[in-house]
């Protein structure tokens, strides 16, 4: 079973980077870390990536410690093949939606094919936070809510 969405403000740390070559089923990503776990969960369910990387980066945003409300994945998936980056997109929101209405603020998404992780195996930077959750109500109500 999944754990709940629901607690969203846990410790901070951004994930060891493992390609799935070397992940077992049985290795269960740290547990005061609930969100990125489900996170790596549905995706590796749905798309049976080469590899994928699922980073925190809520540390680097305006909201309070322990957060787990931005977040950067890279999945690389031979289902992407043939698909416009919009459709791959759209297709991790939908594995997420659950996180992203709840807990989840923020979805950076670096969709490839294996052919293209190959060509250039890189995972994008995030720019640094201007300050713009401060006043945007929804990520204190969605915080709040892991709070409960």
């Amino acid at each position: 079973m999944l754990p709940s969405v629901s607690h969203c403000t846990r410790s901070i740390y951004l994930s060891v980077t493992r390609p799935l070559a070397h992940f077992r089923p049985h290795m269960d990503p740290d547990p005061s870390r609930p969100i990125e776990r489900t996170i790596r969960t549905k995706l590796t369910d749905r798309f049976k990536p080469d590899h994928l990387e699922v980073h925190n980066e809520s540390h680097m945003h305006a909201v309070p410690p322990g957060s787990e409300s931005h977040f950067r994945v890279l999945v690389v998936s031979s289902q992407f093949v043939g698909l416009p980056l919009i459709q791959r997109h759209r297709l991790v929101n939908e594995v997420l939606k659950e996180e992203l209405s709840s807990c989840v603020h923020a979805l950076a998404i670096q969709a490839k094919t294996p052919e293209q992780w190959g060509v250039d195996p890189t995972l994008g930077k995030s720019p640094p936070c201007m300050g713009g959750s401060k006043g945007d109500p929804t990520v204190e109500e969605k915080l709040k809510m892991g709070r409960e």
